[in-house]
């Protein structure tokens, strides 16, 4: 089953001045939800949204919000960013060593579970609690940092998240996400390969035609190679 595609900005290339007037803008752009990249210097070296900040931002646009929690500590974590307007909690495998109990903690909170995948993580190791998940996210760059460039060596990772799901019956409830150097030269590869979610940031922001261009041209492109 082809899942719809969305169009996910990260907002780390915004300006942080102004974030209630950017993610309005990216609501009139024609995005599909936005993603904040939650960092905590210590899974990852960077450090950026902490859960009043995102709920500041809350007030100025009705797209939902999904936390990318890049951090050791998802689970006491978890509660202040659902309280801050996020739908959607995202947790790294690597962060979780009770996977299964991090993904039933978030549920228990009103919001919907995901799993993310670092490169160097296999696919397999999220094949026990697709049950409990609404999105994969397979990174296709290291986390940490935006302008990275896209890793098309995990498009066969990819598809292997897209051919779990369907093999256990999943497909049709569970997007596949990715993240990590998605613009109009790598957005089709990863559509492709399965991905119908796709987080992209410097690609929009720097589009000398506008954010409004940029989606446009990364949902034509990823729905053409699709079709």
């Amino acid at each position: 089953m082809t899942r719809p595609i969305q169009i996910a900005p990260s907002v780390l290339p915004a300006d942080f001045a102004r974030l209630g007037e950017e993610v309005a803008a990216l609501e009139e752009a024609g995005v599909d939800l936005v993603q904040w990249d939650v960092m905590d210097g210590q899974f990852v070296p960077n450090l950026t949204f902490g859960p009043d900040v995102i709920a500041a931002a809350r007030p100025h646009t009705s797209l939902p919000f999904e936390a990318h929690l890049m951090v050791h500590t998802p689970d006491a974590m978890a509660e202040r960013y659902v309280e801050a307007g996020c739908q959607r909690l995202i947790v790294h495998v690597e962060a979780c060593p009770h996977l299964h109990r991090t993904l039933e903690h978030v549920a228990s909170l009103g919001a919907t579970a995901a799993v993310a995948l670092n490169p160097g993580t296999p696919a397999s190791s999220i094949a026990h609690v697709l049950d409990l998940i609404d999105l994969v996210l397979v990174m296709t760059v290291n986390p940490g940092f935006g302008g990275q460039a896209y890793l098309a060596s995990m498009e066969p990772k990819i598809a292997e998240v897209r051919a779990m799901l369907a093999t256990t019956g999943r497909d049709a409830a569970v997007d596949v996400e990715v993240d990590g150097g998605i613009g109009p030269d790598t957005v089709a590869g990863a559509a492709r390969a399965g991905a119908n979610v796709l987080v992209a940031g410097s690609a929009l922001y720097r589009d000398p035609e506008g954010l409004g261009h940029a989606v446009a041209t990364l949902r034509r492109l990823a729905t053409d190679a699709v079709t």
